[in-house]
């Protein structure tokens, strides 16, 4: 029960906390959450979401695509990221931290951030069309790349997140990569790849971020 598994984690918070997300749909739109109204409509299609208000709790859904979740100690802006490759090969979490930076003048270098559980380069299995997309944007990508048969390769997810937030002026120390993979760890992470297959439906986890309340 989705309801109740949301009542029950902002109970462990307490009084005053709200929690807030939106309609994924592997796109590289970023929503900034300013007002109660736009905390309201979790109907609002994009794939990142960043704010400052305290007592928010902002999340994104996940089952093998990369959740990313970014904080600033100084400016107190969030954010929550859904990372799958179409997003990733858009720059998602480049668009996010320019966002934050327009709208809550965060500096990157302050960000510190988390790379989540998320479909590895040991397993994640791609075709030529994800290669070819990759090629098209990062011409030095081949490195994110296993080949395993004609036309099809594996992907590393997680680094290629890293390193654009890298691109950002974000030091490799102020980012934490979770060292699961979902495909595998299917006793503790939902696998969209894995439980659709052998279960014909999944679950999804939920990656949360925000700032306590003043």
């Amino acid at each position: 029960n989705i309801l109740e598994n949301r009542r029950r984690f902002l109970s462990i918070f307490g009084d005053g906390y709200r929690f807030t997300s939106v309609w994924q749909i592997h796109s590289d739109l970023v929503k900034t959450v300013s007002s109660d109204e736009e905390i309201q409509n979790t109907e609002d299609r994009c794939d990142a979401l960043t704010s400052n208000k305290p007592g928010l709790l902002i999340g994104v859904k996940t089952a093998d695509c990369v959740p990313v979740l970014l904080g600033d100690p100084v400016t107190g802006a969030y954010a929550a990221i859904h990372a799958g490759w179409r997003g990733t090969v858009e720059s998602i979490v480049v668009k996010t931290v320019e966002a934050m930076f327009e709208r809550f003048n965060v500096n990157p270098k302050n960000l510190v951030c988390a790379i989540g559980p998320a479909a590895t380069a040991a397993n994640y299995e791609i075709g030529q069309d994800v290669i070819d997309a990759f090629g098209s944007k990062f011409p030095g990508s081949d490195h994110l790349f296993i080949p395993t048969k004609a036309g099809h390769a594996k992907i590393d997810l997680h680094q290629a997140n890293f390193e654009q937030l890298q691109s950002m002026g974000i030091s490799g120390e102020n980012i934490s990569v979770a060292p699961f993979c979902t495909m595998e760890r299917t006793d503790l992470f939902f696998s969209y790849r894995v439980e659709k297959r052998t279960m014909g439906k999944t679950g999804r986890l939920m990656s949360v971020i925000g700032q306590i309340q003043s």
